[in-house]
């Protein structure tokens, strides 16, 4: 691993999107998201981030009972194929943007995972990234990713979560450490959670000093209700754009390198961190 060192030249746009998708209609969410990767794009953004499991909404019943109709198919590269996503992929090769978006993917070997899809400003869709933390009732219907992901746009470095991914500090640590300047992290937070759902992001900013951009679920029916909250924060952690807890949003903020490079200048965590932090470590009584 290496530390970020070096910041991108120019500014990135950036988009983070909370929509309701309807439970187990790819096709019907595709488009919904090929809207939004629009209205992204014409407020400037150049990457795009929907919620976790968007193409087919995070809703486990549906996933349960009709997993052929809810995933998409991988190859053994991990492009997908699958014409339902056609419109998908032509609102980002017209808008220029490179979206990340989440579906179930059913890989050649059988395996169903919670992905982030790519899709690049060709049109090409694949998954870019298998989450990796799976939480509560998900280890019955997914596998687990094996590994961490680092997508690049231009020049920037940005690292892949997924929801639960972003509870755990290591994993955005191990975004850092490979030189990651930001995580894009789609989510899926259920009503009732907004104080974890607007900590754990921010904490992961301001730890490894890089931005966060968070997008997640919003609106459906209890017990899968979703609260938006959708964000984008600095690498100090502090908000430089939010969502509401209901209705659908698009959230554009500029990720600009100076100030990258200023916070990490003057909060230098991540050149200053131990081999092995904490140890070894010492028991007394009190």
């Amino acid at each position: 691993m290496t530390l970020p060192r070096t910041v991108p030249t120019a500014p990135l746009t950036v988009a983070s999107v909370q929509a309701t998708p309807t439970p187990g209609d790819v096709a019907g969410n595709a488009v919904t998201a090929a809207d939004l990767v629009r209205q992204a794009g014409e407020l400037g953004a150049r990457v795009v981030v929907l919620p976790e499991l968007f193409l087919c909404a995070y809703h486990p019943p549906t996933l349960a009972a009709d997993p052929a109709g809810t995933d998409v198919a991988a190859d053994p590269v991990g492009m997908v194929a699958d014409p339902r996503l056609d419109p998908l992929r032509a609102a980002a090769r017209e808008a220029g943007v490179t979206a990340l978006v989440g579906a179930a993917a059913r890989h050649p070997d059988g395996r169903r995972t919670i992905a982030a899809l790519v899709i690049d400003r060709a049109g090409t869709a694949r998954v870019g990234y298998d989450k990796q933390q799976l939480w509560g009732d998900e280890r019955e219907l997914f596998s687990a990713g094996g590994r961490g992901a680092t997508l690049l746009v231009d020049d920037w470095r940005l690292g892949l979560g997924i929801c639960y991914d972003g509870c755990f500090p290591e994993h955005g640590r191990a975004a850092a450490l490979d030189g990651a300047h930001g995580y894009l992290c789609p989510s899926g937070y259920l009503a009732g959670s907004e104080h974890r759902r607007d900590l754990y992001y921010a904490a992961r900013a301001l730890d490894n000093t890089m931005f966060v951009v968070f997008s997640n679920a919003v609106g459906g029916v209890d017990p899968w209700r979703f609260n938006g909250g959708a964000a984008i924060y600095d690498p100090q952690g502090r908000v430089l754009t939010r969502g509401a807890d209901d209705g659908t949003a698009v959230l554009v903020a500029t990720l600009d390198p100076d100030a990258l490079a200023a916070t990490r200048a003057a909060h230098s965590m991540l050149a200053d961190r131990l081999p092995d932090q904490g140890s070894p470590r010492v028991s007394m009584s009190g």
